[in-house]
């Protein structure tokens, strides 16, 4: 349904880039709930409910943001990890991060990214980036069935 409003995992560590962020997407109401993990580790568990998680309730994100320079478990590890996981392996994940390196973006494909977006310096820019990403994976991109 396109007016459905869906939760979204954000995984990044810069403090200033989740406020950023989390104002990009309640300024479009795109989010019933963005979930935040702050490093790799946080964002399996969150996926696999365990943890500080384990109570939650059993739902998939729409989309997950994942930074790649990430303390703990880097992105590429978080990325490799549902693309292994049976469960997670179709759920969609947009690499949102400032590395422009090569080696970066070609094992996040290999890996099967969804998408590899470069983060904006600009502010108004970075807004506006974060805004057409929530508003294609929130309402407009069509999301395979759910593996329970």
């Amino acid at each position: 349904m396109l007016n459905e409003v869906k939760d979204i995992l954000l995984v990044e560590d810069s403090p200033n880039d989740v406020e950023l962020m989390l104002v990009a997407l309640a300024s479009c109401n795109l989010a019933s709930r963005v979930e935040v993990a702050r490093d790799g580790e946080e964002a399996l568990d969150y996926l696999h409910r365990r943890g500080k998680f384990a109570l939650a309730p059993d739902v998939l994100p729409v989309v997950i943001l994942l930074d790649l320079k990430l303390p703990k478990v880097t992105g590429l590890e978080v990325l490799a990890a549902i693309r292994s996981d049976d469960r997670l392996r179709l759920q969609p994940v947009v690499i949102f991060t400032s590395s422009r390196e090569e080696p970066d973006l070609l094992e996040a494909y290999r890996l099967g990214v969804n998408a590899y977006v470069v983060k904006p310096a600009a502010f108004t820019d970075f807004l506006e980036t974060v805004k057409a990403l929530g508003l294609f994976w929130a309402l407009m991109n069509e999301r395979p069935p759910v593996k329970k």
